[in-house]
């Protein structure tokens, strides 16, 4: 069995201090792994138990999913989707699921939403009271011209209640005494819900004495598998098919803790082994001591395997607390702000932190064994001179590495700048992982080469800043090990914070722009009467009068190599469309809105430009529901990131939707006609409407200013992590340097102007690299250069000032005094 060797041990009893560095960086990289690593594990078991198919043992729905297969062959891959709204099944299957050996009775499921003179009413068949449990306070079941409401009318009362299929007069037939909601007879909620003879789902009763997995089985065997047929629900998966926002949950969890995670734990691994190797590398004179004593390679390397498994288990195990500690405050607060539903619960299991500590026992030994290659390897008397003096040579395996990623950053920046959309983005991707890693394996030269530069102007700033200048120029490895966590900080949260920032002010700027009303109409409960726009133009005063149904659709975008599916915001016009230019200007670069029409779409610029099509061409994509559908595209336009960016007639998505209310309502008109416009619903004026769209960014704006402080953070501490081991291994040269006539002020001075220059050529580096991400990106997405707020900025580069300063400045302090 392997032991610990008694050098190692040594090691680490008489010179902690060689490895607290080393064991905060390996604890904040369990931390980041574990934190990622628990929010995808989160995502992946996410489970909402039923409420509303609670009493049905089985339900069946439709495939929640757009299927797009891509490819031939071996390299076929399905590029599907969640759908925007939700899916419904044909009705014959209802028959079908009746049928099946073990199935008591197969009951419908037809949910929508009636509005009454007040607000909107949920609305369901009768026959989904058999899974439910609601039941008659008073009164009879409806029948066709009847409803059962929860109250607040009395039996045998008229009512009229605007459905998807139009208003419509009915008797009350019953109350319920619970919550609001309408009820009735089943075959009469299946015209009113206007969905062509579709249901939400079938609750499936099984037969006394059969298991609810025996009859999905029995149905599934019936219905068929795969791709676009129907789902078979039992237990916790009945969840599922109650509401989407389960499937929203995953997806975001998932991509938080994978495409996210994956991202940080990269950068958490690549900065922890770049503190191992320089925590190694430190110690160089004292592996040169060993090599000249008769210590033999194999015995150094195995003296620093040694160091990496009595450090690394546990720092990693250790950092699981703050990872868990994060992704608890992380999942909570994604709960409270509507992202996640209340009833999913974090999951945390050995998994992701088995995985955390493996990480970190695995990055150290890893680092340990390559940074230990070369004072193993050299001979005794070369160990000493090298130890004495760093290094001037390149790598060769390191420096043509570092220039092929160089290389490679410089073509997919350009790339990036001739590309358009969604393919600029995804380009734009690459660009700041590429130059970083650039920076990482190309750091010695370039830091040379920035303190050759950044040194003239110090020479001439006094004895202190000469001395610093030097100092960097002859020890460009210290130099690169502490500039390259600051370019980490710099970079990436500048490209989460600012991608943000400019996407906000684009929106903000189109929408503005875009609303051209003089009355903005919104619904009390979210939603408008379907007659709303005929109701405002009849109004005295109005002269145009439009509704907009907010929704969003699947398009097919071509990004180089890959195919996918991707959701498009979509505004339904009801109205007339030529009264639209009217109230809405979105920007039409070609074509005309007053074609737009049955059949016919208007489209953003740059999604008609990813789709690959343009004005006369058909436009294929996918309504909410996934239903296929082809318009003809009349005309394009240039807000779309702001207002829409697929605009077509409201009577396409009838049918398609769960809700067919429009949303807002664009009034053209005069002030005095804002009062009698109130019994529609809220009356704003443009300015207001386009402040209350703002909120529904915030979100994102937190999403992304969440994971810039996750790794910009880390790479901060990583910053101050290593500035601290480089200021305390030079005890030696700062004491040599009050022995030869330096004063303890001019030794400061130094030191805080070499944090000036770390400082300086990190943030330019960073800098620049997230401008080359930015410019191609914004450009893509927004159609503008890249929105960077001064003081935003500024504060970055105050913290970073201040991190590099205190950093270096208490150490030397420490260091002076001993």
């Amino acid at each position: 069995m392997f032991r610990p060797n008694g050098l190692a041990r040594a090691a680490i009893r008489f010179k902690p201090s060689s490895f607290i560095g080393t064991f905060v960086a390996l604890l904040m990289t369990a931390a980041i792994v574990s934190a990622c690593g628990i929010m995808l594990e989160s995502g992946v078991r996410a489970t909402v138990p039923p409420q509303r198919y609670a009493g049905a043992p089985v339900v069946v729905e439709a495939d929640q999913r757009a299927h797009l297969w891509v490819g031939s062959g071996e390299g076929r891959y399905d590029a599907h989707a969640e759908l925007p709204d939700r899916a419904r099944l044909d009705g014959a299957l209802l028959r079908t699921a009746a049928a099946v050996p073990g199935a008591a009775r197969a009951v419908p499921d037809i949910a929508f939403s009636v509005r009454d003179e007040k607000a909107a009413l949920p609305a369901q068949n009768w026959g989904s009271t058999a899974f439910t449990g609601v039941a008659l306070r008073s009164g009879n079941a409806p029948r066709s011209g009847e409803v059962v409401l929860g109250g607040g009318a009395r039996i045998g009362e008229r009512v009229t209640l605007e459905t998807p299929a139009g208003s419509r007069g009915f008797t009350v037939s019953g109350l319920t005494g619970g919550g609001a909601g309408a009820w009735f007879a089943d075959a009469e909620a299946l015209n009113l819900a206007d969905r062509a003879g579709k249901i939400d789902a079938i609750a499936v009763l099984p037969e006394r004495g059969t298991e609810p997995r025996a009859l999905a089985a029995e149905l599934t065997s019936v219905l068929g598998a795969g791709d676009d047929k129907p789902r078979v629900r039992t237990g916790d998966a009945r969840g599922e098919a109650e509401s989407s926002a389960l499937a929203g949950a995953k997806e975001l969890l998932t991509g938080l803790g994978g495409s996210f995670g994956g991202i940080a734990t990269m950068v958490a691994v690549f900065t922890a082994a770049g503190t191992v190797a320089l925590s190694v590398g430190l110690r160089r004179r004292e592996f040169a001591l060993l090599r000249a004593i008769g210590a033999t390679p194999r015995q150094v390397r195995r003296s620093i395997a040694t160091e990496a498994l009595l450090v690394a288990p546990a720092a990693g195990a250790l950092g699981c607390l703050p990872g868990l500690a994060l992704a608890t405050w992380w999942f909570g607060q994604l709960r409270d702000k509507g992202a996640i539903p209340a009833a999913v619960e974090l999951s945390v299991s050995w998994i992701p932190l088995t995985a955390a500590a493996g990480t970190a026992v695995v990055t150290a030994l890893l680092a340990g064994f390559l940074a230990a290659r070369r004072p193993s390897r050299i001979k005794p008397g070369q160990a000493l001179a090298d130890a004495s003096v760093e290094r001037l040579g390149f790598g060769w395996i390191r420096t043509p590495l570092g220039i092929a990623a160089l290389v490679g950053g410089i073509v997919l920046t350009k790339i990036a700048a001739e590309e358009t959309g969604s393919a600029a983005a995804d380009a734009a991707l690459g660009v700041v992982m590429t130059f970083m890693l650039a920076v990482a394996l190309l750091g010695p030269l370039i830091a040379r080469a920035c303190a050759a530069l950044f040194g003239l102007p110090l020479r001439a700033a006094g004895a202190s800043a000469s001395l610093a200048a030097a100092n960097s120029a002859a020890n460009a490895r210290r130099l690169a090990s502490a500039i390259t966590p600051i370019v980490l900080a710099t970079a990436f949260a500048s490209v989460l914070v600012f991608l943000q920032t400019s996407t906000d002010r684009a929106t903000e700027r189109q929408q503005r722009a875009g609303v051209t009303a003089d009355h903005v109409v919104t619904g009390r409960d979210g939603t408008l009467p379907l007659d709303a726009p005929e109701r405002a133009a009849a109004t005295s005063g109005v002269s145009a009068a439009v509704s907009l149904l907010r929704t969003s659709v699947l398009v097919t975008a071509d990004s180089g190599p890959d195919v996918s599916l991707l959701q498009a915001s979509a505004q339904g016009v009801g109205g007339r469309a030529a009264d639209l230019a009217k109230v809405q200007d979105l920007g039409v670069r070609e074509g005309s809105l007053r074609n737009l029409g049955p059949g016919k779409v208007a489209l953003d610029a740059a999604l008609a430009d990813s789709a690959g099509v343009g004005v006369g061409d058909r436009f294929d994509f996918r309504l909410p529901d996934g239903t296929a559908s082809r318009a003809k595209v009349v005309a394009l336009y240039g807000r779309g990131l702001g207002l829409a960016e697929v605009t077509l007639p409201a009577a396409a998505l009838t049918g398609h939707v769960s809700s067919p209310y429009p949303n807002d309502l664009l009034v053209r008109g005069t002030p005095a006609a804002a009062g009698a416009l109130a019994a529609l619903g809220t009356v704003h004026d443009r300015d207001g409407y386009a402040s209350a769209q703002s909120t529904e960014r915030e979100l994102n704006a937190w999403a992304n200013t969440t994971m810039a402080a996750i790794l910009g953070g880390f790479a901060a501490v990583a910053a101050a992590n290593t500035l601290v081991m480089t200021v305390l291994d030079r005890r030696r040269e700062l004491g040599m340097l009050r022995l030869i006539g330096s004063t303890r002020r001019q030794v400061m001075g130094m030191i805080r102007w070499e944090a000036l220059l770390v400082a300086v050529i990190g943030l330019a580096l960073g800098t620049g690299i997230a401008l080359a991400t930015l410019i191609p990106m914004t450009n893509g997405l927004t159609g503008e250069p890249p929105h960077i707020p001064p003081l935003l900025y500024g504060s970055l580069v105050a913290a970073i000032l201040g991190l590099s300063l205190a950093s270096t400045a208490l150490p030397a302090r420490t260091a002076l005094r001993t």
